[in-house]
């Protein structure tokens, strides 16, 4: 039976990943596990927080009557006002459970919040590079995406290529602070200016454009970083996460979104978030993730190991010759590939077992991403096959 061109289509362009994870096979069955260094995935290998497992095995042993029964669209009263207590406290606004919405994980909640917005043909500014689902969630609501390079040298926002691709027809803007796949944080002097600049231009056009934040990624911030809250610095502003970074929780999907108090028609736009988020088929959160959530608000992951990963690898690999900048948070690296194909770069790499995605899947070609959320052990054993591939392009370090 055959399927849609445009799915097939969506399925080549999207396969980056997919392919790397089959080569990845193919290499462990000839070479052993031990062998193969696979920085493919953002799937943590850490485990969550403690406090998670106690409130597990208080949940099992002390069942509440009806706790798996559906409950309000928007989840449940109490998890909600647990996650608006914490935005208050994070942007210093008066945030209320009813501008938040449990989701199913952060891919939810952004397809919620992009059709409660999207007309057919409006368009969606995203950042390259960029997480890739971006431009398939944006169709999937009959929008148009719109690629704006961040700035190259360091990837921070391009302000003036922002304001350029801003048309009548502009109605959202995705950030993703600290980035898939840089790992740059964009300051929060540089928020408040965009919040200047959307506020020029709608007096311009006539038409608002909401700031979108995917914030997975915004507890994993290190030497002392804060990621600025996007609701302290932007008024049209609605965030969109899930716990599956912070709390190591990706398999369970739960996440929310929530809007900014100063989002224009606020109301209204949460009224049409929670019927979106029924009839796109997601009904209602996991109830047992969004009653195990309720009280890890304050809770994360430990940050230390992954910042001493990210250092292990960008001390060896700048050493080498590699180039690129050194990331603020999240837990990925992107470097330049020292060959003008990363694709033929990331084909040199698996030569020496190492398995990477080219920039070509985030709309970036030139560079190749890592993911180094795996075992310190697999970094520590990755570093002279890294050696050996930087040796094998001829590399040389400044």
């Amino acid at each position: 039976m055959p399927i849609s061109e445009k799915i097939q289509t969506f399925i080549d362009r999207s396969s980056w990943i997919r392919r790397m994870f089959e080569e990845g096979a193919r290499l462990r069955e000839i070479h052993g596990d031990e062998n193969v260094f696979d920085f493919t995935l953002g799937n943590p290998t850490v485990e969550p927080p403690p406090r998670f497992n106690e409130q597990l095995r208080r949940m099992a042993t002390h069942p509440e009557p009806g706790m798996h029964r559906y409950m309000n669209n928007a989840g449940y009263d109490r998890t909600r006002a647990a996650v608006a207590e914490r935005l208050s406290r994070t942007s210093g606004l008066q945030v209320d459970a009813g501008q938040v919405i449990m989701t199913c994980g952060a891919g939810g909640a952004l397809n919620v919040v992009l059709k409660t917005l999207l007309n057919p043909g409006d368009e969606v500014i995203i950042l390259t590079p960029y997480f890739v689902e971006y431009k398939f969630y944006i169709d999937n609501h009959g929008g148009i995406a719109r690629e704006v390079w961040t700035r190259r040298e360091d990837f921070q926002l391009d302000l003036d290529a922002i304001e350029a691709a801003i048309s009548e027809k502009t109605c959202a803007l995705i950030i993703n602070s600290p980035n898939n796949p840089t790992g740059v944080i964009y300051p929060e002097a540089d928020l408040r200016r965009l919040d200047a600049l959307l506020k020029r231009r709608q007096q311009e056009t006539g038409r608002a454009v909401v700031v979108i934040s995917d914030e997975p990624y915004a507890r994993i911030a290190y030497q002392g970083q804060q990621v600025p809250s996007l609701f302290a610095c932007v008024d049209n502003a609605v965030i969109v996460t899930s716990h599956s970074k912070d709390l190591a929780l990706p398999g369970e999907r739960i996440g929310y979104l929530a809007a900014s108090p100063k989002l224009q028609d606020c109301q209204l736009f949460m009224a049409g978030a929670v019927f979106c988020n029924r009839v796109l088929g997601f009904v209602n959160a996991p109830a047992m993730a969004q009653r195990l959530v309720a009280d890890l608000q304050d809770e994360s992951v430990a940050i230390a190991p992954y910042q001493e990963k990210r250092d292990l690898l960008f001390d060896h690999l700048t050493a080498l010759g590699f180039k690129m900048v050194k990331p603020g948070g999240a837990f990925y690296l992107f470097p330049l590939s020292p060959i003008e194909d990363d694709v033929a770069f990331v084909t040199r790499a698996q030569q020496h077992n190492i398995l990477l995605v080219p920039g070509s899947g985030f709309g970036a070609p030139g560079y190749f991403r890592i993911a180094y959320c795996v075992e310190q052990e697999v970094i520590e054993r990755s570093l002279p096959a890294w050696s050996r591939l930087a040796a094998d392009l001829g590399m040389k370090p400044d």
